[in-house]
């Protein structure tokens, strides 16, 4: 047994969940891991994110304070040791969207509707002032990570041109965004009301951006497709309720966000062997694609082109290997 391991075990050894049974819960693309502690018909989700992998459960917890305090639904905190990285979390219930929505199809505007009025609510919310922010720089400098490990290319052209995009037409960072807010994130929960429907998970990474970027995570998912009607509702009923943002800022952020997720994603399968992730890159692409089209953007798409390669055969099979 790992050291990691003894420290949970007595962990959950010296609390009330000790004779609870456990089991492994999937987990993200990090290095965090998680179980869910039963007895009978209750449970709690119990988070390992070690500290010295880079995660912690520090900035987690404190996140969760403002999301309560802003009547969102995150996971309530029942106890959390930040020294080791551990947490027990509320479970907030069995069913994310994306398996939700396998099973009922016909509810995918109900669903989607839902989790955009928690981006509208939460476009009211004062980011706490721990939060970085996305600035047209950070947010070029997010993409090198494409050019480094999809394109094997020198990526300079293409930062400075995602840098002259984002000045233009997203230039400023007043919204927190919660960064990885997609369908297998969000918990449906539909025997609450309002906003307490959408259970919200995995946003310890959460910073500061422009109007809209998380507005992207939800319709540009790389795990699953969002059909096309529904994401134009989407985005109509965002800007609409708050009068926030842009076609063309929206276009911007969804380039930008996609770039660095190829990035994200090669890395994951070249360095960690988490060949997984290489199946994702053709919607990330095509997403990709669908946003720069933009005629605001011809100079970024031509940068995008003379850096970067389409995920042809022979790319996804040298990611693999």
């Amino acid at each position: 047994m790992s050291d990691r391991a003894e420290l949970i075990d007595g962990f959950i050894a010296r609390s009330k969940w000790s004779d609870w049974k456990r089991a492994p819960v999937a987990g993200d693309a990090s290095s965090r891991r998680y179980e869910r502690l039963r007895q009978g018909d209750q449970s709690v989700v119990l988070m390992d994110a070690p500290p010295d992998g880079g995660n912690g459960t520090l900035r987690f917890a404190q996140i969760v304070e403002v999301l309560e305090g802003s009547n969102l639904c995150p996971p309530a905190v029942l106890a959390h040791d930040p020294d080791d990285g551990i947490m027990v979390l509320a479970d907030l219930g069995p069913d994310d969207f994306a398996g939700w929505l396998a099973n009922h199809a016909d509810e995918t505007s109900v669903l989607y509707t839902a989790a955009v009025d928690v981006l509208v609510s939460l476009n009211d919310v004062t980011p706490p002032t721990f939060l970085k922010h996305m600035t047209p720089q950070v947010g070029a400098d997010m993409i090198g990570i494409a050019a480094e490990f999809y394109g094997a290319a020198d990526g300079a052209d293409l930062m400075q041109e995602m840098e002259c995009a984002l000045k233009a037409h997203a230039p400023v960072a007043d919204v927190m965004a919660l960064r990885d807010f997609h369908a297998e994130n969000l918990i449906w929960r539909p025997t609450e009301n309002g906003l307490a429907r959408v259970g919200l998970l995995d946003f310890q990474d959460a910073f500061v951006a422009p109007a809209g970027y998380d507005l992207i995570s939800l319709l540009r998912d790389a795990r699953r497709d969002v059909p096309p009607d529904v994401a134009d509702g989407m985005i109509d009923r965002f800007f609409r309720m708050t009068g926030t943002g842009s076609r063309a800022q929206f276009a911007c952020l969804g380039v930008q966000r996609n770039l660095r997720i190829l990035g994200v994603f090669a890395r994951l399968a070249c360095e960690m062997g988490k060949t997984r992730y290489v199946d994702l890159i053709p919607r990330v692409w095509a997403n990709l694609l669908l946003d720069l089209d933009h005629p605001v953007l011809d100079q970024l798409k031509q940068a995008v082109f003379d850096t970067l390669p389409e995920p042809d055969p022979a790319l996804l099979e040298r990611l693999r290997a």
